[in-house]
């Protein structure tokens, strides 16, 4: 029986309770789906719709990307802080065909005739002449270049033009087919889509399209891999008048680029440019970007890894004109060091100028050249005549090739040079420290040497006078430059003992300067074998002369100098002073000297040979060019003979102070004839060096020369 007290809800009801809870639960989901449902149809209403077009024009053009990003250079600074070389932002014009379609030509057409409106220079390395009549601007190694190895093994290598002539078929072998300009050119604009009138002539305008398309289809072919740089450093005046066209595939990047600050030094300095396809491999292990500008010679090569800093990554999106829209960096670039060089500015600048002068100055400069190198803790000044312009290298880079004084070539570590005289030092110390002589031994000098019975060599004073030096120890030898001395005593050292000296003074080897340099011959028995020459006995009496196959270089003797004076501490050469962070806060990197080699030279030994320079300058034909100077020098003459009738080789070397050496020189004048001459641009150099009005800092402390 119910109990009639029992509220609590039957089966029943609680059953329909649960089930109309459940159908409001389940319309609330239906209808949140519903709303959901009808949101996601106005989103897909709105992108397909409303804004669909826009859309399908982002999807189709609208690229992203990620790029490598060059970092800025560190700059190049002499020792005392004066900044040679420096970075500019400039502006370049960049091309990318592959967004111009069917109207490249139109556009380059349009974009070539705002560049003669402007005057601005185009980057065009197509070898055919800019108007007609066409013709080879280049008359050699035009499609090919053949070339031979040590072993005598002949290849051959495809120009650029030679490349993409086979590739494009207008000619079928580099090495044998080769169609005069007209006929090649007429070919390109067939390929490049150049339309020209049949048997009319080739227009300038053609050529000037044929020559941009040139360059892209050397990319397009992978002949090159560098970006198309169409125009460099263009003003913002045609900035404006590009933008004004909306030229499809035409864009201008902002870029850094070294500015220099001095005329001087340009052999020192070097250049960057970007980064070639042999190179590239390097580089790319290195983490450099495929665009990056690396630098090709001088310091600018050698300090590379300090200069370069760390390349960057940043992810950009550009549209259908591949103007960029968006960009965000992934990793900054970090800037390169900032070298310090031991170059001083005004000192390399005065030397410049007075080697400039010297040659001008000569009897016939036409074909003369001269090099110069003043050292004390490092190399002070290093100059090669004649030289060039660094800021216009690009521009003027066919005429200075083509140059036959060479201006490209870096004569003070890389011009070979008989030492003549200068050598004398040399055999006099090989005498003295191997006890063939002493500092009062004496040798008579008859104007003729007759200890070979066939042959008789005589001494400059016979043959100038037909006079004798009489009797001669070590230091009147020096002075006087008597090679009847030197004979005898080169004759008595021999020629091993004579050479190994050479070799401990830096003479014919590596003086490990950073930028590139030759290596040298020091005379004997293995270097005439190598130029296919027999060698005799006495050859040694012309070897220890300075003659014979003796081959130096002007940085070479410099140093020869050094390390005698500082008694015989033969240290390596240097350029670099220290490296400098980015923001010159720290000291990344300082030089220490490094020790190559130890001569033991008796102190009594060293005093004759540098009393014999000293009394050399105070002579009456010397005298009179260092007379004014604040310091005593001691100095020696060289004159070089070379073959035919050209005037022989000047060559100079001294030392200043004399009591306590802090800066070598040597000079090199190509056809300068007697040594002697150069003594005034010595002259004027150490009256640079030691002027207190002149430089930034006072003359280096006490026996800095050792380092």
């Amino acid at each position: 029986m119910n109990n009639p007290f029992d509220f609590r809800p039957n089966k029943e009801t609680q059953t329909e309770e649960e089930g109309r809870r459940l159908q409001i639960r389940t319309r609330i989901l239906i209808g949140l789906f519903c709303c959901l449902l009808l949101a996601f149809v106005g989103v897909l209403y709105q992108i397909q719709i409303v804004h669909g077009s826009d859309y399908l024009l982002n999807a189709n053009f609208n690229v992203a990307q990620t790029e490598a990003v060059d970092s800025d250079r560190g700059e190049i600074v002499d020792r005392f802080g004066r900044v040679l070389v420096t970075n500019a932002i400039s502006y370049n014009v960049l091309l990318d065909s592959t967004l111009m379609g069917n109207e490249r030509n139109e556009i380059l057409t349009q974009l070539l005739a705002l560049c003669q409106e402007a005057g601005v220079f185009w980057n065009d390395s197509l070898p055919i002449s800019a108007s007609a009549p066409w013709g080879y601007t280049k008359t050699e190694n035009l499609f090919c270049v053949r070339s031979t190895d040590e072993e005598g093994n002949t290849s051959v290598t495809y120009t650029r033009l030679g490349s993409l002539a086979k590739k494009c078929r207008w000619i079928s072998d580099p090495e044998k087919d080769s169609p005069d300009a007209e006929t090649l050119l007429r070919a390109m604009c067939k390929t490049f889509g150049i339309e020209l009138e049949a048997d009319a002539p080739i227009s300038s305008e053609a050529r000037q399209l044929a020559g941009v398309i040139y360059e892209i289809y050397l990319r397009r072919y992978e002949i090159l891999y560098t970006d198309y740089i169409f125009a460099e450093d263009v003003d913002i005046t045609f900035i404006t008048k590009v933008k004004e066209r909306s030229l499809t595939g035409v864009t201008i990047d902002t870029v850094s680029t070294r500015q220099y600050n001095t005329t001087c030094a340009a052999h020192v300095l070097g250049r960057v440019a970007a980064i070639d396809p042999d190179e590239w491999p390097t580089y790319r292990d290195l983490g450099y970007p495929m665009d990056a500008y690396v630098g090709k010679e001088g310091v600018e090569l050698a300090f590379e890894s300090y200069l370069h800093g760390t390349s960057g990554r940043r992810q950009i999106e550009t549209n259908e004109n591949g103007k960029i829209i968006t960009q965000e960096w992934l990793t900054e670039p970090e800037p390169g060091g900032n070298v310090v060089l031991t170059l001083d500015h005004s000192l390399q600048a005065i030397t410049e100028d007075y080697l400039a002068q010297f040659v001008s100055g000569l009897e016939d400069p036409g074909g003369a050249a001269a090099a110069v190198v003043d050292m004390t803790g490092g190399v002070l000044a290093l100059a090669s005549y004649p030289t060039y312009d660094l800021s216009t290298y690009s521009q003027n880079f066919n005429e200075l090739s083509a140059d036959p004084d060479r201006p490209l070539v870096n004569r003070a570590t890389q011009g070979l040079y008989a030492p003549g005289s200068t050598f004398k030092m040399v055999t006099a110390v090989a005498g003295l420290s191997s006890g063939i002589i002493t500092p009062t031994s004496t040798v008579t000098c008859s104007g003729i040497y007759t200890y070979y019975p066939d042959v008789r060599p005589v001494c400059w004073i016979y043959t100038n006078t037909r006079g004798s030096h009489g009797v001669e120890n070590v230091t009147r030898a020096i002075k006087d430059s008597c090679n009847i001395f030197f004979y005898d005593v080169g004759r008595r050292v021999g020629i091993t003992t004579l050479a190994e000296y050479a070799s401990k003074f830096g003479l014919g080897e590596y003086t490990g300067i950073e930028i590139a340099e030759y290596k040298g011959y020091v005379a004997g028995p293995e270097t005439s074998e190598r130029f296919g020459q027999t060698w005799y006995g006495g050859n040694t009496m012309y070897a220890s002369i300075g003659q014979e196959n003796n081959q130096f270089t002007p940085i070479q003797l410099a140093n020869y100098i050094a390390t005698l004076v500082n008694g015989g501490n033969h240290y390596q050469v240097h350029l670099l002073k220290e490296v400098k962070s980015s923001d010159y806060s720290q000291v990344v990197y300082e030089h220490e000297p490094i020790l190559k080699d130890t001569i033991d030279i008796d102190p009594g030994d060293l005093k004759a040979v540098l009393q014999g320079m000293y009394d050399l300058s105070k002579t009456a034909s010397m005298a009179r060019y260092f007379a004014g100077l604040p310091v005593e020098v001691g100095c020696k003459t060289g004159t070089a003979e070379v073959s035919g009738a050209e005037n022989a080789n000047a060559v100079f070397v001294c030392f200043a102070p004399y009591d306590d050496p802090q800066i070598a020189i040597c000079l090199v004048a190509e056809r300068g004839s007697s040594g002697g001459s150069l003594a005034s641009v010595a002259a004027g150099i150490l009256a640079q060096y030691f002027s207190t009005d002149s430089s930034l800092s006072a003359p280096a402390a006490e026996n800095t020369l050792l380092h």
